[in-house]
């Protein structure tokens, strides 16, 4: 499993910059951007991208920021190769239940009016960062849409890792 304290990390130059770029406020609405909560609990695993949590007392529909995995409830496009197993995969990762930190970018929401968000699960030596470990294991490829790219390139790195090494949908699907 992938861990990663972003309060520890001591990132390169490069993604420092694009951190400290993307922080800055841009637009939007002030009264989403600081409603902010930093903690959520898990109510259900929809997709291999999309969970339900309870933030503040409310429930929400929650699309993780940077990442796609293959559809498994797509109206149009069905079922796509490595999709349930992404969604088994973030189910084990947080069932109904676990407590998660929870970061937002620079956009609140997307246009399905999903809160989209970065998920942090605590571990014994640190946290796990969910989005990134989906990356990591072959489960989703990188996604990434302006202006929510904080973590853009760790993505990338770890597609381009899990790809090279045939992880997961990049061993099964062609």
């Amino acid at each position: 499993m992938v861990r990663f304290d972003v309060r520890k990390a001591a990132p390169s130059g490069a993604l420092l910059l694009l951190v400290v770029a993307s922080c800055s406020t841009v637009g939007g609405d002030t009264t989403e951007q600081n409603h902010t909560a930093e903690r959520a609990t898990v109510i259900e695993v929809v997709d291999g991208d999309t969970v339900r949590l309870r933030i503040d007392g409310h429930q929400e529909s929650v699309r993780l920021i940077g990442v796609d995995t293959p559809e498994t409830k797509h109206p149009t496009k069905g079922v796509q190769c490595f999709g349930p197993q992404a969604s088994d995969f973030l189910t084990r990762l947080i069932p109904a239940g676990t407590e998660l930190r929870i970061e937002r970018d620079v956009e609140a929401r997307d246009s399905y009016d999903r809160l989209l968000l970065y998920l942090f699960a605590a571990t014994p030596d640190g946290e796990r960062f969910i989005n990134l470990e989906l990356v990591t294991r072959g489960f989703a490829r990188p996604l990434s849409i302006e202006p929510n790219v904080r973590y853009r390139r760790l993505f990338v790195d770890a597609a381009v890792d899990a790809e090279r090494n045939l992880r997961g949908l990049w061993r099964v699907c062609k």
